[in-house]
């Protein structure tokens, strides 16, 4: 009874400042959550609960030996997962500095949203072509993390985007073939890059080097990474760890113009949609004639 009453007494006492610092913490918790859970550190956590339950518990008891044990370990600890952990710090650290200047960037960003268009269109063209000869490609599209260590591990290109070029740095007989494409802007920045391999034990073990590559660059920066793969032509995208397979030109397209012109309003009159055409009894002719129309 007293502690209900002392916590109605906090309750009634509380201020504007008490609010926001209970707002904080409730901020900061969940995106702790939310970091934990999307990365491999989440079942390690559960074993750091385990250690500050056994904590509470030699401290309850008076358990003098346990409790040595465990301040140690924990302090050691924290050190330890800091550097075990370094990546995905690292790489979340990124993200939250990027984050508030994105709506910033939005309203004072320049740039020609008819060329990101026209980049956007080449990507896909040039994707689904080496995608029906099996042709292996690696392309990374950089947003608010830029990637200049790994321009400069490639040869720098610099040229306009084009579907053309895209299809012959990766012919499987061209010298810059096994790397990975760097596009900044909407210009191919580098190619025959070299990636960072994703060390994440839970990925499944049938994928190749090209979506572990793609996979590491994706958690170590907000990029976004195209693949194609060589064995059987199926595009997957890479985004924040993520892995997603199964692309056509639609849904590539809308995926890019979504990620290179961050949903902006500026991309609306360049999404498009394709409508199926229809017989005359109003069912659709052939699944797969599909004409374009425009929003």
């Amino acid at each position: 009874m007293d502690g209900l009453k002392e916590i109605f007494k906090f309750v009634t006492e509380m201020d504007i400042l008490d609010l926001l610092d209970i707002c904080l913490v409730w901020v900061i918790l969940y995106l702790a959550y939310k970091f934990i859970r999307e990365r491999r550190a989440g079942k390690l956590a559960v074993g750091v609960v385990i250690l500050l339950a056994l904590q509470l518990v030699s401290d309850f008891y008076n358990l003098i030996a346990m409790k040595f044990i465990l301040q140690n370990v924990l302090q050691v600890g924290l050190i330890a997962l800091i550097i075990v952990f370094q990546p995905e710090l690292r790489s979340a650290l990124e993200k939250v500095g990027g984050e508030p200047f994105r709506s910033i960037k939005n309203l004072t960003d320049t740039k020609d949203a008819a060329l990101y268009s026209e980049a956007i269109d080449n990507i896909c063209e040039a994707v689904c072509d080496m995608s029906l000869d099996k042709t292996g490609a690696l392309i990374v599209i950089e947003r608010s993390t830029k990637l200049g260590e790994f321009i400069r591990s490639g040869t720098e290109i610099n040229a306009d985007v084009s579907s053309y070029l895209l299809k012959n740095i990766f012919f499987n007989k061209a010298p810059l073939h096994d790397g990975a494409v760097i596009i900044r802007g909407a210009r191919i920045q580098a190619a025959g890059c070299f990636l960072p391999l994703s060390t994440n034990t839970d990925i499944v073990k049938d994928i190749g080097t090209r979506h572990r590559a793609a996979i590491g660059m994706s958690e170590n920066s907000d990029a976004a990474v195209i693949v194609v793969s060589e064995e059987t032509g199926v595009i997957s995208v890479a985004l924040n760890g993520r892995l997603t397979r199964n692309y056509d030109y639609t849904r590539l397209r809308k995926e890019l113009t979504d990620i290179m012109l961050e949903g902006s309003e500026k991309a609306r009159p360049f999404k498009k949609r394709f409508r199926v055409k229809k017989g005359k009894d109003g069912t659709p002719s052939d699944p797969d004639d599909r004409e374009e129309g425009s929003l």
